[in-house]
C-alpha cells in the first residue's frame, strides 16, 4: 500500500471498529486517513475477493467489494462531521455505483462529503485499482445526530 500513516486524528478508534466488524474486517480494510469530511480506504489485493476468470494478470475484484468501499468510505467520511464519530449512528440510504473498468490490485477508496446536515448526508467517492479509476460513486446517509432516538 502507498502513503504514510493514517491521519485519524479525528476518531482513534476506527481500527477496533473495524476489527469489531465482521465483515470489514475479512476484507481486512485499513483507514488511510480520515479527517473534516473526507476518508480514504484501502484494501489490498486479495485472490477471494476476485472474480475468477482466468485472465492472465489478476483477475477483476468482485462489483460487491467495490461498492462496499464506497459505501464505507462514505460512512467513515460522514462519522468525522459528528462531534464523537465513535459515538455516531448513521445508515445508508441510497448507494450508487458506475463501474468505469475492472478493479483489479490493491484498491484505495476516496470519499468527500459533499453535504453533511442536520439528518442527511451526501457524498462522493473514487475507487481507483492498479489500472486507474475502477469506479465511481454517491451515496446518501440517513444521518441520526441526536441518537438512533433522534428525529
Amino acid at each position: 500500500m502507498t502513503g504514510g500513516p493514517a491521519d485519524v486524528s479525528g476518531w482513534p478508534e476506527w481500527e477496533s471498529f473495524v476489527h469489531r466488524h465482521g465483515y470489514l474486517s475479512w476484507l481486512d480494510l485499513e483507514v488511510k486517513h480520515l479527517e473534516d469530511g473526507r476518508a480514504v480506504l484501502e484494501i489490498e489485493r486479495n485472490e477471494d475477493f476476485e472474480n475468477p476468470i482466468g485472465t492472465d494478470g489478476p483477475d477483476p475484484v468482485h462489483g460487491g467489494i467495490v461498492a462496499t468501499l464506497i459505501d464505507t468510505a462514505s460512512a467513515f467520511a460522514l462519522r468525522s462531521t459528528f462531534e464523537d464519530p465513535s459515538e455516531a449512528h448513521l445508515t445508508t440510504t441510497d448507494l450508487n455505483v458506475s463501474y468505469l473498468r475492472p478493479a483489479t490490485g490493491d484498491l484505495r477508496a476516496e470519499a468527500e462529503v459533499l453535504r453533511a446536515g442536520g439528518s442527511t448526508g451526501v457524498t462522493n467517492v473514487t475507487v481507483k485499482g492498479t489500472d486507474g479509476e475502477a469506479a465511481v460513486g454517491r451515496t446518501t446517509y440517513r444521518l441520526f445526530r441526536d441518537g438512533l432516538g433522534g428525529k
